[in-house]
């Protein structure tokens, strides 16, 4: 009888485990991160390197470093059907790139604006990639510092905007979010960081 209530115990959990959604510190966490290695592996791309303590150790290996190369692969597609939209940021939103304020500001303006008409898949590649070409301009004008505070924006941004949209959807590892990504953003429609950057 012992054995039975046991096993029917470490079911229930095995079950917990595997139905429970993301909370909202996970999903920012996990946005973060992702934040993070898109960053980083924009910065390389541009001959740029930034120091990040918290940076120290990668994504783990399995589905969240999977998702970032992903989302690392849609960016590029996305880079190549609109290539100067993602470049130049700062220029672009005739930003000086002097402090914090500023250019979280600057950013969460943006990433309002690319959403203001609903969540997609694409869209969330754009805000990623909008987050990406600030940090190479901070970089580039000797205010490394402030790719710190752009992280930290686009996960509060998260927390506050997608969270709910990402937790419905299964969070960022979900297999079926990313499973036919292409085909999916193409539909979905790139161009809402072009209007922001243009209104801006």
């Amino acid at each position: 009888m012992e054995v039975l209530r046991r096993s029917s115990v470490f079911a229930a959990e095995i079950m917990d485990a595997f139905d429970r959604s993301p909370t909202d510190k996970e999903l920012v966490a996990q946005a973060k991160a992702l934040g993070r290695e898109f960053v980083h592996a924009r910065l390389l791309r541009a001959g740029l390197s930034w120091s990040a303590p918290e940076r120290a150790a990668p994504l783990p290996g399995g589905r969240l470093a999977e998702v970032c190369a992903v989302l690392l692969r849609l960016a590029d597609e996305l880079e190549l059907i609109r290539p100067s939209v993602y470049r130049n940021v700062a220029r672009q939103l005739s930003l000086s790139l002097q402090s914090e304020p500023v250019v979280t500001d600057a950013f969460l303006a943006v990433a309002t604006q690319i959403f203001s008409a609903g969540i997609t898949w694409g869209k969330v590649v754009s805000l990623y990639l909008v987050a990406a070409g600030l940090a190479v301009d901070c970089v580039r004008q000797a205010q490394p510092a402030l790719v710190h505070a752009l992280v930290d924006s686009l996960g509060e941004f998260v927390r506050k905007t997608l969270a709910t949209w990402l937790r419905r959807r299964g969070g960022w590892t979900c297999s079926s979010a990313w499973s036919a990504p292409t085909r999916a953003c193409t539909l979905t429609g790139w161009w809402p960081c072009s209007a922001a950057l243009a209104a801006s």
